[in-house]
């Protein structure tokens, strides 16, 4: 029994310590990359202010291939950007980010050979190149600048007939919330229309209440008057009305 708890305990101490690790490695390569990703960040800046500089300041060859190297970088960083972007919302993205990645690889030979050109020291020689390197850019900057705007237009499009969507659908409750009836009948008002509602509908012909609004008599019962009609309205007899001061009469007898 105190040998299966020991190796429990063992177990449960590895596995802990097995989890540690395993966490610490994460950590690790995580905080890894995202240092290198500064530093790629901070390098790309570097570069694009360098150059950005080079193509103001300098003329001649040095000046042109740091702006066909600028122009190059911040068309692809955009497309890229865009693209990553989008493709999360849009899976059809997919497949232009697929075509992004081949025309990456064109795009960092090109970039390769312009930053190669920078050292050349025969400048008569790479003016002689800036035609060619100049056309190749304009192709790949031309390639990635069309996807980028194929996929703006994309989602603007896709934005827009969700609005138009949305705005109908809005219209249709604006109405229906202005399809309002008349104001709802007071109780008292309520009350005397069910009254009159239902005397008209249980008198219909005049056989239920008579015209004092009491009920009529059934048929087959004769009133006092002639021919069953309903009597008028009469006295009563004094003789047959009695009075609590009054005294029972005494019947007559015979002897």
């Amino acid at each position: 029994m105190e040998a299966t708890i020991i190796t429990i305990m063992a177990l449960l101490f590895l596995s802990f310590v097995a989890l540690g690790v395993f966490v610490t490695v994460k950590v690790a390569k995580a905080a890894k990359r995202g240092v290198d990703r500064t530093i790629d960040q901070a390098r790309r800046t570097v570069e694009d202010t360098t150059l950005r500089a080079k193509s103001i300041g300098q003329v001649g060859a040095a000046g042109e291939l740091a702006r066909l190297r600028l122009s190059l970088r911040t068309s692809m960083r955009a497309t890229q950007e865009a693209l990553q972007a989008g493709v999360g919302e849009d899976a059809s993205l997919k497949e232009s980010l697929d075509l992004f990645h081949r025309l990456s690889a064109h795009g960092l030979e090109l970039d390769a050979d312009l930053k190669r050109l920078e050292r050349e020291p025969d400048r008569a020689w790479v003016a002689g190149q800036l035609p060619e390197l100049a056309a190749r850019t304009e192709r790949i900057t031309g390639s990635a600048d069309a996807l980028r705007r194929a996929a703006r237009d994309r989602a603007l499009k896709f934005a827009e007939d969700d609005l138009s969507t949305l705005s109908a659908q809005i219209d249709v409750e604006a109405g229906a919330l202005r399809h309002w009836t008349g104001p709802e009948p007071t109780p008292g008002t309520t009350a005397r229309t069910a009254a009159g509602t239902g005397a008209g509908a249980g008198a219909p012909d005049g056989s239920t209440a008579d015209g004092w609004g009491h009920p009529a008599r059934p048929a087959g019962h004769a009133g006092p008057g002639t021919g069953g009609e309903p009597s008028a309205i009469t006295a009563p007899d004094p003789r047959r009305t009695a009075y609590p001061w009054e005294k029972s009469a005494r019947p007559e007898t015979t002897t």
